[in-house]
């Protein structure tokens, strides 16, 4: 029996940071410390250099406290109930866990848009937000457009008018039938030719953005 108490101080007196059930020291556990010290003949030397140790301290472990009083005689230790009662227990806040560099940088990141939102936000009735200018969006440009598509088809109706009239010569149906089969080809030209206007535009625009941001 006595065996076991000992390891169990040794156990704890080679380690002052033992993890487990900490109580606060008070005048009770004090006295009783004081008391397992001077005990020369009930206690091993390792238990008494613990009780010595302990009795200087403001929280205890409470698995030394229990290796002390499981050693001493029953007539000689007192109750559990006298020597815990009142007792405040200690409670050790866990160790933060430390963050990843992917993590530091990802959040610095989303700090750094935050606070960009939030100035654009302050300043927004000061310098109104630059709209993204759109394809076609002033009228200048719509009207150059629409002049544009115009001339196209007008010269598709005469290319096509003069090429059925070379064909078919006297015959006003197919000369009137190859002008609108040109206009006809002038405006699907035109329609090829403002997708790839309108991509080219998306290209650029995203490109610029991109660039931007990389910058920032």
């Amino acid at each position: 029996m006595v065996g076991e108490p000992q390891r169990q101080a040794e156990v704890v007196g080679g380690n002052t940071g033992i993890s487990g059930l900490v109580v606060k020291n008070n005048a009770t556990i004090r006295a009783f410390l004081s008391g397992a010290a001077a005990e020369n003949e009930r206690l091993s030397r390792d238990l008494r250099d613990l009780s010595s140790d302990l009795v200087a301290r403001d929280s205890v472990p409470y698995r030394s406290i229990r290796a002390i009083w499981s050693a001493l005689p029953a007539g000689v230790r007192p109750s559990v109930i006298s020597l815990f009662f009142g007792i405040d227990f200690v409670f050790s806040s866990p160790k933060p866990r430390e963050k990843s560099e992917e993590l530091k940088a990802r959040l610095m990141k989303l700090a750094e848009m935050m606070e960009r939102k939030e100035y654009e936000e302050l300043v927004k009735d000061v310098a109104p937000r630059r709209e993204k200018p759109e394809p076609f969006s002033s009228f200048k440009d719509q009207i150059g457009f629409g002049l544009h598509v115009v001339l196209i088809m007008f010269t598709g109706y005469l290319v096509g008018f003069a090429s059925f009239r070379a064909l078919f010569h006297q015959s006003a149906v197919m000369n009137a039938a190859g002008g609108i089969l040109g206009m006809v080809c002038g405006m699907l030209l035109e329609t090829v030719l403002f997708i790839i206007r309108a991509s080219s535009y998306d290209k650029l625009s995203s490109h610029s953005t991109l660039k931007k941001m990389k910058l920032q």
